[in-house]
């Protein structure tokens, strides 16, 4: 049973987490920032039991490190000696093999248990300011969690990510996560950026609708996070680029010669394609 919680980094996902903890679920919330103004916030509205220091590691029953995967392996690295033997460390990152793969050992050595999350949730904004507790309302949840993790600690995880809202948990392996990210995720940001590149782009104002507004949403990003995203899952992003752009190619090829019923079959494919998807999900 999870009674004393611990979360290191209050973001976007990290505070939403706090916030969300803090409002549907009874237990002892102990926080952590480096930014000593968003800390100092978040204990005074209320939210955090406590600060998080290194010497109360051990008191949570689960710490969810909501950090930039390069620096969650850092921390939890730094402090593997803090946590409690028997206890439960989840990440939140976006990718998983560069994460899961050190920490792994890390726990396996030192006597806790490591398992990898991706709360499949978000908005264009980020940090403390703009978190909230509903964020993960009707989520999913995917874990990532190494060979002989015990099922108890999967179904406590899942047992408070129910209370926080989620919806759905995927299990997957590392690998598995960061190949499939790459398309419905990452990739999505990579056309979104993309897109408001057109020299065209200044010059929507009255020519645009919904369309317009769901292909540019995810291009307000985080520059630093995805940027750190991005390169560490290159190779599965990169091809991923790749087929891309091969349709795109396909499409100009065809739009260009006037090729109708090679457009209307190209058109269709999709179509059906979406709908099996939506009927699937």
């Amino acid at each position: 049973m999870i009674e004393t919680v611990g979360v290191v980094g209050l973001g976007l996902i990290g505070g939403s987490m706090a916030k969300a903890i803090h409002q549907y679920k009874d237990c002892t919330l102990l926080g952590y920032d480096a930014d000593g103004a968003v800390l100092s916030r978040a204990l005074d509205e209320g939210v955090l039991t406590a600060a998080l220091t290194a010497d109360r590691l051990a008191e949570c029953d689960l710490v969810i490190v909501a950090l930039y995967p390069q620096a969650t392996v850092s921390y939890v690295t730094e402090h593997r000696g803090h946590f409690r033997r028997g206890g439960l460390v989840m990440d939140c990152g976006g990718v998983k093999g560069i994460v899961c793969q050190p920490l792994e050992a890390v726990a396996r050595e030192t006597g806790f248990t490591f398992v990898g999350a991706h709360p499949m949730a978000g908005i264009e904004r980020s940090g403390y300011t703009n978190a909230f507790p509903e964020l993960f309302q009707g989520a999913s949840l995917i874990l990532t969690p190494y060979q002989g993790t015990e099922e108890k600690c999967l179904e406590d995880i899942w047992q408070l990510a129910q209370r926080l809202g989620f919806a759905r948990l995927t299990r997957s392996t590392p690998a598995q996560h960061d190949h499939i990210i790459a398309y419905t995720s990452q990739l999505a940001h990579v056309v979104s950026c993309a897109f408001v590149g057109s020299p065209s782009a200044p010059d929507f104002s009255g020519f645009s609708a919904g369309s317009f507004r769901d292909m540019t949403r995810v291009a307000k990003l985080n520059e630093e996070m995805w940027t750190e995203l991005f390169l560490e899952n290159r190779e599965a992003l990169a091809g991923e680029i790749d087929t891309l752009v091969e349709e795109l190619a396909a499409f100009a090829y065809v739009i260009r010669r006037g090729q109708r019923e090679q457009l209307w079959d190209m058109l269709h494919r999709a179509r059906t394609i979406k709908e099996t998807i939506d009927r699937e999900n």
